[in-house]
């Protein structure tokens, strides 16, 4: 028998501040029950369940992956993240482009324009 995917998790000092982040980022719901401690998004339309789940204060939050989100209009949509809630670290121009940006928590994702 082999693994099947499931999710991504997130460690986060807010769970449920970070999981409405992504929500909105996504266009998604959140499930019910979502608490400061555990929130989720449920798999939708192919896409995969995001699970925040809390970590201490003080404890070190890994960000061992990041997320790869295309976009249509690369500046709008930026735009709109960081009005969100997201911070935007830099950018790569030239022939692959996109923009790095972390969520309210500082994780890192990437924003790329569509091919």
């Amino acid at each position: 028998m082999a693994s099947t995917f499931h999710g991504l998790t997130f460690d986060a000092y807010d769970a449920h501040a970070v999981a409405r982040f992504w929500a909105a980022a996504l266009g998604r719901d959140l499930a019910p029950g979502a608490t400061p401690e555990h929130a989720e998004i449920a798999a939708a339309d192919g896409a995969p369940r995001l699970v925040f789940d809390q970590v201490r204060s003080g404890g070190v939050v890994r960000n061992a992956l990041h997320l790869d989100l295309v976009t249509t209009d690369l500046e709008s949509e930026s735009e709109r993240l960081v009005r969100l809630g997201a911070r935007r670290l830099g950018r790569v121009g030239g022939a692959a482009r996109w923009v790095s940006l972390t969520d309210p928590e500082g994780n890192a994702f990437d924003l790329i324009p569509a091919a």
